[in-house]
């Protein structure tokens, strides 16, 4: 959606079924809510608070992520617009640590980008308690950070090893503790 288009109208998606019932589409309901709320949130980073708006982005796709997939692929692609945005400092970068070493490296810079995070979160997932893996991308996945966040919020580490130009590296583990 260009800046300052408005959504359609969502009562243009209305109609009635062949019994006389009133409906709304609300695929067309929920694809103009993310347009709007796209919009606000890239406004958001490019007032200067690129961090919030991610963070924001993120608890979006979290939710969207398995009944709306095409949805918080959406919002996905926002995210990474938002990362290329000049930096403000994250409160909250580098509150998770731990030292322990990776013991895999996960190298996603050749898979489609479509597969990348549901191999980075299944990964994840199957982690023990101490331990972690290095994520190799071709840039900056701070998005995924801030996915992360969303859904592990003090349960996970991340630890960049490596920050671009061409590479970035970042330990990702499950704390000891959790």
């Amino acid at each position: 959606m260009a800046v300052n288009q408005a959504p359609q109208d969502s009562a243009a998606q209305s109609g009635r079924d062949p019994e006389g019932i009133a409906f709304i589409d609300n695929d067309f309901v929920l694809r103009d809510t993310v347009d709007v709320l796209a919009q606000t949130l890239k406004e958001l980073g490019q007032a200067g608070k690129p961090v919030a708006a991610s963070r924001l982005a993120a608890q979006a796709w979290q939710v969207l992520r398995q009944p709306h997939p095409q949805e918080a692929q959406r919002i996905n692609n926002l995210m990474h617009y938002l990362a290329r945005l000049p930096e403000e400092v994250d409160p909250h970068a580098n509150e998770h640590s731990d030292d322990d070493a990776a013991e895999q490296e996960i190298d996603v810079r050749e898979l489609p980008h479509g597969q990348r995070h549901t191999i980075i979160f299944a990964t994840y997932a199957a982690l023990a308690p101490g331990h972690g893996f290095t994520l190799v991308n071709d840039h900056d996945p701070r998005p995924l950070y801030y996915q992360f966040d969303a859904e592990h919020r003090g349960d996970f580490t991340w630890d960049y090893t490596e920050q671009g130009p061409r590479t970035w590296r970042v330990r990702i583990g499950r704390p000891a503790s959790a």
